[in-house]
């Protein structure tokens, strides 16, 4: 019986169940991004069908965004992770030239195992340092001139996080990720796999220990007055029980931050989105709310960039920034991060 890996991360949930956020008179401000686990080659396409894809996306995202925007003004935006194994000049330029017109960006995705830790850190900074320079993608470090990327692993096994190695292989990856310029990882939730942590919903700091896996199954909060004390930003989407959508009528629906064909984005998630969306502690009124998609699979398209995405994005507008109690705010992940930083620095952001 499929468990769900409810043992890693069920006591988390139920202690946040029993201290909920209180209500806060002051606006609520509301950070989302979408995190694509975009694989054009998924179920082994060939290039024709892959290209396909891509144009689905060059044609379909700037139709289902237009003519909306948050309370600054900003389109919604989508982040294209795309898998350094799957990389193709073309597919990049193309992607790069979406972005540019203000409705996303690209960052890394791998998947990959066995390679020793010298070949994976070669990996990643080699492939990083293409995007920048070959694709105009990624940006700096503004103090020591890294290339910087946002990641998500493939198969949710970061750091070697699967039980039986699978998928990964190296117990120093976190420190590998911040060598080579990650700013953040965006990988998790990953129930219902085993490789789902301890800590849920939350904004915090791995410290890796080379010599054992999954690291991040623990690590230090991000809050405000207290700069990093970690080796890598790990920013999670929201797990919980989702009550209001039962299987058989009993079993709550587990709740991933997902959206896909059969977890379609709607507006009745936003409120258990709310509730737990990860904060920087001691500025609870912030909320970062990160979806998850795999956006390449027709199957998915259909709802990513049809009516479905559209009237989320449209009651997103309408309900979610009224400037009195909620101010929305659509972000990347690179933005994301860098507002991370700034209430850690205890520069609060004005609706």
């Amino acid at each position: 019986m499929q468990t769900k890996a409810l043992e890693i991360w069920l006591p988390a949930y139920l202690k946040q169940r029993r201290n909920p956020r209180p209500d806060d008179r002051e606006p609520v401000q509301v950070c989302l991004a979408i995190t694509d686990h975009w694989e054009p080659y998924w179920a082994k396409a060939d290039d024709a069908l892959a290209m396909a894809r891509l144009e689905a996306w060059e044609q379909g995202w700037p139709r289902v965004t237009e003519g909306l925007a948050d309370c600054r003004g900003r389109s919604p935006q989508h982040d294209f992770y795309y898998p350094l194994e799957d990389y193709r000049p073309e597919m990049l330029d193309r992607l790069a030239a979406l972005c540019a017109r203000g409705l996303g960006s690209v960052e890394v995705h791998l998947h990959h195992h066995g390679e020793s830790s010298r070949e994976l850190e070669d990996l990643l900074a080699g492939y990083a340092r293409k995007l920048h320079h070959e694709h105009g993608l990624l940006e700096r470090d503004p103090e020591t001139g890294q290339v910087t990327y946002g990641f998500i692993h493939g198969n949710w096994a970061l750091d070697n996080s699967l039980p039986d190695g699978s998928w990964c292989g190296r117990d120093d990856e976190i420190s590998i990720l911040a060598r080579t310029g990650c700013y953040a990882d965006f990988t998790l939730p990953s129930a219902p796999s085993p490789a789902q942590t301890r800590i849920i919903n939350s904004i915090y700091y791995a410290t890796d220990d080379p010599h054992r896996p999954k690291s991040h199954d623990s690590g230090d909060p991000a809050a405000v007055g207290r700069p990093p004390r970690g080796d890598l930003l790990m920013v999670q989407g929201v797990l919980a029980l989702d009550w209001g959508r039962r299987k058989y009528g009993l079993l709550p629906h587990l709740e991933v931050s997902d959206l896909s064909w059969h977890n379609p984005p709607s507006l009745r998630r936003m409120p258990l989105w709310l509730d737990y969306a990860p904060v920087v502690r001691g500025a609870e009124k912030v909320r970062f709310i990160k979806l998850t998609c795999h956006g390449a699979p027709e199957k998915n398209q259909a709802v990513l960039l049809g009516a479905p995405m559209r009237a989320f994005l449209q009651g997103l507008v309408s309900r979610y920034n009224d400037g009195q109690r909620y101010c929305l705010k659509f972000m990347t992940s690179r933005e994301m991060a860098q507002a991370i930083h700034r209430l850690e620095r205890g520069e609060f952001p004005a609706c």
